[in-house]
């Protein structure tokens, strides 16, 4: 089986500096929007290094530490329910994205962006990549980190609220999920705009 290496880099010139940003839980039902910042060595390639959605949850144990043992610079930032409820979920990625790069601590000259919405840090040049992470080493990072972090926080949380299941679903909509919603209500880590249609009772005309 032949095993692809995503790209180390994106700019030729071995002087830019390139930080890779990435998020996860974006389309969840309850818990944060994570997003992560990242520097990787120039040159670095892992086959492990690629989108965290392909990796199991072993492999992304093992890819996190990777991770961690060689990135140059890592931030990951949460951003709370109340934050995605009060300035939507767009809102709350671009917001962590910011956060992340204020809190890296090293200087970049260039950031490549997963998806296609990046409204700009500082005047920096940036580049928005669909399915960046699964193209280049930092996003591909940055992805690992995120998902990662907010995995772990999110079985966390399941301790106090095992009947939602978000030690296995994330918090993401599974059946297991939506059903305790309809059965036991919302929790103050459900976002409310993304479950509203769940908690309306139809009540009969006749």
């Amino acid at each position: 089986m032949k095993h692809i290496l995503l790209k180390s880099n994106y700019n030729e010139d071995s002087n830019i500096v390139e930080v890779g940003l990435d998020e996860a839980g974006r389309g969840a039902l309850a818990g944060p929007v994570t997003v992560a910042a990242c520097i990787m060595p120039r040159g670095f390639q892992h086959e492990l290094i690629k989108d965290s959605k392909l990796l199991n949850e072993n492999e992304r144990a093992i890819a996190r530490q990777m991770v961690l043992d060689n990135a140059i610079a890592y931030s990951v930032q949460h951003v709370d329910v109340e934050f995605i409820e009060e300035q939507n979920i767009l809102n709350a990625t671009l917001e962590g994205m910011k956060r992340c790069l204020d809190e890296i601590g090293y200087q970049f000259d260039f950031i490549l962006v997963d998806g296609d919405r990046f409204h700009g840090y500082n005047g920096i040049p940036f580049e928005t990549v669909v399915g960046g992470d699964n193209k280049y080493i930092s996003i591909a990072a940055a992805s690992i980190l995120a998902k990662t972090t907010r995995d772990s926080l999110m079985k966390q949380l399941n301790v106090d609220h095992p009947e939602y299941g978000w030690g296995s679903n994330k918090g993401y909509g599974s059946a297991q999920h939506r059903k305790a919603i309809v059965e036991h209500g919302a929790t103050n880590h459900h976002r409310n705009s993304f479950i509203s249609h769940m908690l309306t009772k139809t009540e009969s005309l006749f």
